[in-house]
């Protein structure tokens, strides 16, 4: 809270405490006032009734009304000072009994008003998951969360290099993979690579490849050059090596194409064939499934696998370090749509909604039932720390109205009362 607002609620608090104060001097006024006129009514009546008897009625009403104003004045200032600064016992009772008023307003509120079931039913009223829709929802709330979570990415990193976080995933990332069965799942790899025959790609591939070797010159001068090594020197005088080179490219050729162009070709059979075989071979031949364990264990134990942990790690952390500290930061525009897109799920899904009020009921709920002790004690220590004479002027300046009120119902109880007990008297003894 800033200083102007704390500076604008202690005014707004002043001028109300000084309102309460003058309604409550006016309230004393009144009925002191009213006690004062019983007192001269009294009187005057008295002093009338032996001239004019029905004044008797009127001094009966004024006696018993202005002993009633008494008692009752009595025991409003006795319960904040002592009457008249007499030292009479039971007299100042709030000031007297400070220590005991503290526990028992704690004790009060914790039984009353920290209950388990009235903290639940009020806690039920509250739509926490729709105000946390509603403020992810917000663009710019959603952007400066970003911000806030941005900045700690760092420091997280950091802390998890030093907690050895780090090097704790590595190894059961390790000993996982040691325990994973290579052959097995190079065949259920492949298997599901060769579903829809999706494997003659490679096969199509490897045409291409094949005529791309055919097409190539240098490549076909080395197969002329290893032909006329081969045939007799009477061929190579004929120029047979040109002849057959031009033959096998031909048939060669012819082939591929036949074999690009035809889908069911027996050549493409051959290759499914082969696939199938490998694949069985990977899922059930134990001299497979020792090389594809060789090869793996060969593969964690290189230093290049650790290094390359490595490397990925301070790439990774470098990035995320600049990008943070950058103006256009990649992170944190796609944490705030996160942050708003969460926000716009959640106001749309009443179940989700229920499940996290419930859970925000259960744990708020659980969270006052823990410290509602503590609040209880915390409440008796500080009006215990209240200075006494404040105490007191508080208590009064917040109930001492209502506390005169007693009075007025004193004096006219008490004069009713008077004025029946001197009809009575009438009746029963003249």
């Amino acid at each position: 809270m800033s200083a102007s607002t704390r500076d604008g609620t202690a005014s707004l608090n002043e001028l109300r405490d000084g309102e309460k104060l003058r309604a409550l001097r006016r309230t004393k006024f009144i009925a002191t006032a009213a006690l004062v006129l019983c007192l001269a009514v009294f009187l005057i009546a008295r002093g009338l009734q032996a001239r004019y008897p029905a004044f008797a009625y009127v001094a009966a009403f004024a006696e018993a009304a202005t002993i009633g104003g008494l008692a009752d004045w009595y025991a409003v200032v006795a319960l904040f000072r002592r009457p008249l600064g007499l030292p009479i016992p039971h007299t100042a009772i709030i000031p007297a009994n400070k220590d005991r008023i503290a526990d028992n307003l704690g004790r009060f509120i914790e039984t009353n008003f920290l209950a388990a079931g009235p903290v639940r039913e009020k806690l039920r009223e509250v739509d926490f998951a729709e105000l946390v829709a509603d403020w992810l929802s917000d663009r710019k709330r959603a952007s400066g969360l970003s911000t806030f979570v941005a900045r700690l990415i760092p420091q997280t990193m950091t802390a998890i290099e030093g907690s050895g976080l780090r090097d704790f995933v590595s190894r059961r990332m390790t000993d996982q993979l040691e325990k994973v069965e290579l052959a097995p799942f190079a065949a259920q790899m492949l298997s599901a690579f060769t579903e829809d025959r999706r494997h003659q790609q490679i096969f199509d591939e490897l045409i291409k490849v094949f005529g791309r070797f055919l097409a190539d010159e240098d490549a076909m001068n080395a197969i002329r050059d290893k032909i006329k090594q081969e045939l007799p020197s009477i061929a190579n005088l004929f120029k047979a090596d040109a002849y057959l080179l031009k033959k096998i490219v031909a048939s060669a050729s012819a082939l591929l194409e036949e074999v690009e162009a035809d889908p069911d070709h027996a050549m493409r059979r051959e290759f499914d064939r082969f696939v199938e075989g490998f694949i069985g071979r990977l899922r059930t031949s134990p001299e497979y499934a020792e090389r594809a364990e060789r090869i793996k264990r060969d593969l964690i134990a290189r230093p290049e696998l650790a290094n390359l942990a490595g490397d990925f790690w301070k790439s990774f952390r470098k990035f995320v370090e600049e990008d943070t500290r950058s103006r256009d930061s990649v992170i944190r525009r796609h944490l705030a749509d996160m942050f708003v897109e969460v926000g716009r799920q959640l106001a749309g899904d009443t179940q989700i909604r229920a499940d996290m009020n419930q859970g925000f009921v259960i744990a708020l709920s659980a969270f006052v039932e823990s410290q509602k002790s503590g609040v209880s004690v915390f409440i008796a220590d500080q009006v215990r720390r209240w200075d006494i004479v404040q105490l007191t002027r508080l208590i009064e300046l917040n109930i001492g109205k209502d506390l005169q009120y007693i009075r007025f119902n004193g004096m006219l109880i008490g004069g009713l009362a008077g004025l029946a007990l001197h009809v009575g008297e009438r009746l029963l003894f003249h």
